[in-house]
């Protein structure tokens, strides 16, 4: 690479961390500035992440939905994926566009159309927010499709599947020690958008009534805003953090092949 060239690029990086870092170091600032206008610096506002029993509980709950939704996404969709490009590939379409569904209507219109199923499973399951995972499961389908399928194009299914039918494995070994080995970056990409997108919704949770992470953010926002910027940067930084990790992930994997 030229020298203009490790300039430009440079540059750019810096004005893209700009860009992101500004917004966060301006969060930061607010959530430990000292209240009724003293001067100086407190971590009160960080503290009460652990301390305030109703955000410690939505932050629990919401990392508990974040992992069952994921799981329930992995178990459900990359086995169809699979079976789908073996046995039926004629289905395929048929599959991209019930799993792309979701993201061409609004969540609003999804939550109204659920409202009446979800008064049933409140009723069999009880009035935990963990049965989000359901229609968490629905609205992660477009963006993990994408991801997964991504990861089963790279790859020869056809070829690695009947070369291990032909050894002996069984339908759920080639999935699980066959297929899914050589997916698993598609499937990890798609597991942390999974918990992305569920640590910051808001709609589905606030119209059917339960207490996650963005609903408590959002209501402390009306009496403790350092508290609710603390908790919204914390959720960023998580996330970012692992988005982060996953491409460091992608580029050793790619290093050590």
């Amino acid at each position: 690479m030229s020298l203009p060239a490790r300039i430009g690029r440079g540059i750019a990086l810096t004005l893209f961390a700009i860009y992101f870092a500004l917004p966060l170091l301006s969060m930061l600032d607010f959530s430990t500035r000292a209240k009724g206008g003293a001067e100086g610096r407190t971590g009160e506002a960080w503290a009460n992440l652990f301390q305030d029993e109703d955000l410690r509980n939505a932050i629990i709950m919401s990392l508990l939905l974040a992992l069952f939704t994921a799981v329930a996404m992995v178990v459900l969709l990359v086995p169809t994926m699979i079976w789908v490009r073996l046995r039926v590939p004629g289905a395929t379409r048929v599959i991209e566009f019930l799993c792309l569904l979701p993201l061409t209507i609004p969540a609003i219109v999804i939550v109204v159309g659920i409202a009446n199923v979800y008064s049933w499973v409140t009723y069999l399951l009880g009035d935990s927010a963990l049965t989000l995972t359901f229609a968490y499961v629905v609205l992660v389908l477009p963006y993990a499709y994408r991801s997964i399928d991504t990861a089963l194009s790279a790859i020869d299914v056809r070829t690695l599947a009947e070369a291990a039918r032909s050894l002996g494995a069984g339908w759920t070994r080639v999935i699980v020690t066959v297929v899914l080995p050589n997916i698993a970056q598609g499937v990890l990409g798609a597991a942390f958008v999974a918990v992305a997108l569920v640590l910051g919704e808001y709609v589905f949770a606030s119209l059917l009534h339960f207490d996650t992470l963005p609903v408590e953010i959002a209501l402390l926002g009306k009496s403790d805003a350092s508290t609710s910027v603390a908790a919204s940067l914390a959720s960023l930084v998580f996330v970012s953090v692992l988005l982060i990790g996953l491409s460091f992930l992608h580029r050793n994997r790619r290093s050590s092949s």
